[in-house]
């Protein structure tokens, strides 16, 4: 059946016009860096196409050795990068190349345009750095086509489709592009640079091969590039083979070709580890850190796993998968074997290699194999084995990756209680003990600070670090010199409702329940406390029953010193903090009823205590629980008369001459 050929003009999606202007720019330093990119997405192609062939050969047509070319053509001013892969159908060359994440662009370009601003404001290394990281992490590497052309065609058929379904794509990367259906003999894909008049130095061969050497010499699929011509005194000696040769050009390869992870560490440098890890993650940064073991016995496999230096943009997309490459026996399986890595994980970057594992394994296979259950807890304890090296040895690159994956790592105890203890020591929080709100407290370094007689890890959430820093719970923590952990990151909630203790020491919520700060409580201030109850018994219920269901008690507080009052729920109860992060979100929230706790020294509860009249008694009364309310960040239900009976009372006074 013959397809209709048609051509059409379409238009990018998401302002991708825009952002190639920016990678352009952004990238112009390092342009050599557009053959890695190609060539990456080549190898890619083949090696998905190898791995389809293992259930249908056919797809291998009457050409099963895989492999990515480059060519040359000076008279035509291009570079070709060629592969016999998978292909790309027509509909995939709209979806992928016409548009760039869409969901993401404008985020991105924004970013980008910062990055820009740097440049211009003299500081052109530091733009031109962050622009590509930017980029490296939203994962763009084919437009870097447009930095050496001004022209870039792109033509493919995929595997097991006919010669007439190849499309061409073309584009000048100035807003629209061309789609047009070809007949396309060859399955695979080329990518046609028509390179700019300044960038003619790519037309060189021995350039190419110093950037394929450079970018791409581990990459397990072999990268042809033409032979040179041979010398005055070789040609004459093969003029008998110059027909032939004029026939089909001969190819040799310029990489090496193995897999790295196969290779000894002991011959590998850190510039082939960081030229690798480009390769598989597509990122223009170099990695953090990296593990590679090479594991024999019943369960023989290789990883080799990469700790990002910057999260990509779709860290927290959980639509999103993630996880390392699978290769069986060299060849590969998958991208984002999530099975490999937990989802607390996800931005490991990496490759495990097994042997025994079979060639037609598939996702559902992976979710009941006892050898991948093997090899992803052991993943997990060289993961945590890096991190935990990276903290003691490195502890300023350890900052660093806690600022881009800390909130992740902490869904790492509610989601794995055989490693969370470990995963407790790599945690890191904002603490009373600093005045900045960074994240660099390791709880070891808390117990180390804790005072004699302290038995808990004291924590307070909230939803922003100077909420939980100003929060009137701390008062008697500050007065007595014990260090608090600040929490305000959304996980948090749920990191303290599964991490619940840390090497025997209890972590204990300052806005739960009564406050018992065991050996560290004055027996004075104790018996003072149980006095104040019998003696102020009086105020305490007729606050009660003025207040009615908004609090379920009130009694005398231990944690304050110059707040007038605070809310305090009960010790299994849900915070006040996460009812309002449901909420936020769209989701419903259990009514609690709060405990208020009042400051019998503090000048408003004692003339609250003073006062006769029961109407202003009811509206001093509501002011300080909405108050109380207020300073632990949440909202009133009545904010209209709160502000009526703040009002009243103030007219009160100024009349009175108060």
């Amino acid at each position: 059946m013959t397809v209709e050929a048609h051509k059409e003009t379409l238009e990018f999606k998401a302002e991708v016009s825009q952002v190639l202007d920016l990678v352009i720019s952004s990238l112009y330093s390092n342009k050599e860096i557009f053959l890695r990119e190609l060539i990456s997405n080549a190898s890619d192609a083949a090696e998905k196409l190898r791995f389809e062939s293992l259930t249908d050969e056919q797809l291998l047509e009457d050409d099963p050795n895989l492999r990515v070319r480059v060519l040359v053509d000076k008279d035509a001013g291009t570079v070709t990068v060629s592969d016999n892969g998978i292909g790309i159908s027509r509909q995939e060359m709209i979806d992928t190349i016409g548009s760039i994440a869409s969901s993401g662009t404008r985020q991105f370009a924004e970013a980008l345009r910062a990055a820009q601003g740097a440049a211009e404001q003299g500081d052109a290394d530091q733009g031109g750095a962050a622009g590509e990281e930017l980029i490296g992490r939203f994962g763009v590497g084919f437009y870097a086509s447009f930095i050496v052309a001004d022209n870039v065609t792109v033509i493919s058929r995929r595997a097991g489709l006919t010669a007439e379904h190849g499309v061409r794509w073309q584009s000048d990367g100035r807003g629209s592009y061309t789609l047009e259906t070809v007949d396309k003999p060859a399955r695979g894909t080329d990518v046609i640079l028509h390179l700019k008049d300044d960038e003619k130095e790519f037309l060189e061969p021995w350039r190419l091969r110093t950037i394929i050497g450079k970018f791409s010499d581990h990459i397990a699929m072999p990268v042809e590039m033409e032979k040179e011509d041979l010398g005055d005194d070789e040609q004459e000696a093969g003029e008998d083979k110059a027909d032939e040769a004029a026939k089909a050009p001969e190819f040799e390869q310029v990489n090496k070709g193995t897999a790295l992870w196969m290779r000894n560490k002991a011959d590998l440098s850190d510039d082939d580890y960081k030229a690798f890890y480009k390769h598989i993650s597509h990122d223009f940064d170099e990695p953090l850190a990296w593990a590679h073991n090479r594991v024999e016995g019943s369960n023989e496999y290789t990883a080799l796993l990469f700790l990002p230096k910057r999260a990509p943009w779709d860290l927290w997309d959980r639509e999103q998968k993630h996880g390392v490459k699978l290769y069986v026996k060299r060849v590969f399986i998958m991208d984002e074997a999530d099975k490999l890595m937990p989802h607390w994980l996800r931005f490991i970057k990496g490759v495990v290699d097994s042997d025994d594992l079979p060639l037609n394994v598939s996702r559902e296979i992976l979710q009941h194999n006892r050898k991948i259950d093997t090899i992803r807890g052991a993943n997990v304890k060289r993961v945590l084995s890096l991190l935990e090296s990276l903290a003691k040895d490195e502890p300023e690159k350890y900052q660093t990756f806690w600022g881009e994956f800390g909130r992740v790592l902490k869904e790492g105890p509610a989601e794995d209680f055989q490693n969370r203890e470990r995963i407790g020591g790599l945690l890191r929080f904002a603490s009373t003990h600093n005045a900045e709100d960074t994240q660099n407290v390791a709880l070891d370094a808390y117990i180390e600070r804790m005072q004699e007689g302290q038995k808990d890890i004291y924590y307070i959430t909230a939803d922003s670090p100077a909420a939980a820093r100003h929060s009137p719970h701390l008062e008697v923590f500050k007065k007595k010199g014990v260090e608090v952990l600040l929490l305000s990151d959304r996980v948090d909630e749920w990191l303290v409702s599964h991490l619940h203790e840390y090497k025997g020491k209890h972590l204990q919520s300052v806005t739960k329940g009564k406050l018992d700060l065991g050996d560290l409580a004055d027996k004075e201030d104790q018996e003072k406390t149980e006095q104040a109850e019998k003696e102020h018994e009086d105020l305490l219920k007729r606050l009660k029953d003025s207040l009615g269901e908004r609090v379920s008690d009130v009694r005398v507080s231990t944690r304050l010193v110059d707040s007038p009052a605070c809310i305090v729920v009960g010790e299994h109860d849900m915070s006040a903090n996460l009812a309002r992060v449901l909420k936020a979100v769209g989701q419903e929230a259990p009514d609690m009823k709060p405990t208020l706790e009042v400051n019998l020294d503090h000048p408003m509860v004692k003339r609250l205590e003073a006062e006769s009249n029961q109407s202003r008694f009811d509206d001093l009364g509501m002011i300080l629980f909405d108050q109380a309310q207020l300073a632990e960040g949440g909202q009133l239900d009545d904010p209209a008369a709160f502000v009526g009976r703040l009002n009243k009372l103030m007219m009160q006074m100024f009349m009175s001459g108060a």
